[in-house]
């Protein structure tokens, strides 16, 4: 049996090096531009680079929401930092690694350890993580709600 989903985006170019990203399926378009340490790059606009990272950090938050669902984890908040490295490699742009950086605030502490396997788990099922060629690396913080 095959599984598939097709997610329709289109593209606009508006001005300078910036554009509007839209869907039918979606609210909200977003501008989009070439960032700042290129050739007329704009600052404060989304760039690829921002939504890549944006993408992976997006995918691990989703797939953590359905796992600690289904393993009936209890928790009180969920945020995660994330940081895409972009590097010239062989004399090709390549965002070479995203950093992750989620915290998980849990309201029991026997669920320690079991909060950071389903962290764990949720990097490795991530569907974004396991389609690029980016490494990926997680150091998640997980606090107790006592402690916050």
């Amino acid at each position: 049996m095959t599984y598939e989903h097709i997610y329709n985006v289109n593209l606009r170019w508006d001005a300078d090096r910036m554009g509007t990203l839209y869907s039918d399926e979606l609210n909200e378009p977003v501008t989009v531009a070439t960032p700042p340490p290129f050739p007329k790059g704009m600052e404060k606009i989304w760039s690829p680079e921002h939504l890549f990272t944006a993408a992976v950090s997006s995918c691990l938050m989703t797939t953590f929401l359905a796992i600690a669902e289904n393993s009936k984890l209890v928790f009180n908040q969920f945020s995660c930092r994330a940081a895409g490295k972009l590097e010239h490699v062989n004399g090709k742009y390549r965002m070479t690694e995203i950093m992750l950086e989620p915290e998980l605030v849990i309201t029991r502490e026997q669920d320690y350890e079991r909060a950071e396997r389903i962290l764990q788990k949720s990097e490795a099922a991530c569907l974004i993580t396991n389609s690029i060629n980016s490494n990926v690396v997680m150091k998640p913080v997980i606090r107790i709600l006592k402690e916050v």
